[in-house]
């Protein structure tokens, strides 16, 4: 018998289109701009050199999606926290995200290396600390704490069951940064670490679901049109189990409406498919330009001579 002879039909997924386009970049830009210039007053330069160094940073993730061929792809601006690039695909290739994941900082780092040994050369003291945060905040990115492109890149590294230990990963990251911002009197990083840790009880609710569907030999590492209606009902199941508020939801509401919100939860628990296509080469090969990465300043603190510029600061 075919699945649908015992299962009723999955409601169709309305997915929400998000916004995008180079308006919305440009006004979460000048938004980003504005608040750091009302924090940081008359430090114009600083704020200049951080967006230039967060374009060159973003439009390296940007440009590899497109590339890739993800879809509603669109990069933002935070204000006092930074800026991010979002893209989504049916099915993901794991040689590809590593690609989008260090096509941001693996550039950053080499324009700023070569900006620091010209600078070093020709005295500029605007390429040196043009350089400099070229250097620092690309070398942090590549930190590996969740949600940091070094997190990111671990996770990638990881295998699809180990599920339990990237939520510890991910609380622990959360931990570092809230460490970090304390040592550093830096109430934003702090604040940051926070909201790192609201994700976790997310993933650790997701986590239960997940052992539950395993218990029901459910295949959630699918996409929503490929799911059958006997595992959308099965998930379902799970998903009322795990939400209370959301079977009080729908018995209020009318059947559209409801089978909008079912469909939209069902498919947040799905994962989606992963190619592991990434050689063993190929990772040796990340592994090592990341180590250089972590190498690059120290190197050129001891090749370069920088005497002149501590001196002038």
């Amino acid at each position: 018998m075919e699945d649908f002879d015992f299962f009723p039909s999955k409601p169709e997924l309305v997915e929400q289109q998000p916004k995008t386009g180079l308006s919305l970049t440009v006004f979460s830009m000048v938004l980003f701009v504005l608040v750091f210039m009302l924090v940081l007053g008359d430090e114009v330069s600083f704020i200049i050199y951080l967006l230039i160094v967060l374009i060159i940073h973003e439009l390296g993730h940007f440009l590899t999606m497109k590339l890739f061929k993800y879809k509603n792809v669109r990069m933002l601006f935070i204000p006092l926290m930074g800026a991010f690039v979002q893209g989504t695909k049916s099915n993901y290739s794991q040689k590809q995200s590593f690609i989008v994941t260090v096509a941001g900082p693996f550039p950053g780092i080499i324009i700023g290396a070569l900006l620091m040994w010209y600078g070093s050369i020709v005295h500029s003291s605007w390429m040196m600390e043009l350089s400099s945060l070229f250097l620092m905040l690309n070398v942090i990115n590549l930190l590996p704490l969740d949600p940091l492109d070094g997190g990111q890149m671990f996770k990638l590294f990881m295998r699809k069951n180990h599920e339990l230990f990237l939520m510890i990963f991910a609380f622990a990251s959360s931990i570092v940064m809230i460490g970090i911002g304390w040592m550093l009197d830096s109430y934003i990083i702090m604040i940051f670490g926070f909201f790192m840790g609201f994700r976790v009880r997310a993933m650790q609710k997701r986590y239960q679901m997940h052992k539950d569907l395993k218990e029901e030999n459910v295949d959630y590492f699918t996409t929503y049109k490929l799911l059958s209606n006997k595992d959308f009902s099965k998930i379902k199941r799970v998903v009322i189990a795990h939400t209370p508020a959301l079977q009080k939801y729908i018995d209020q509401v009318s059947e559209d409406e409801s089978n909008s919100v079912i469909a939209s939860q069902v498919n947040n628990v799905l994962d989606a498919p992963l190619k592991r296509d990434a050689s063993l080469f190929f990772k040796a090969s990340i592994l090592l330009f990341w180590l250089i990465s972590f190498l690059t300043p120290l190197a050129l603190f001891f090749l370069l001579d920088l005497k002149w510029y501590f001196d002038a600061i």
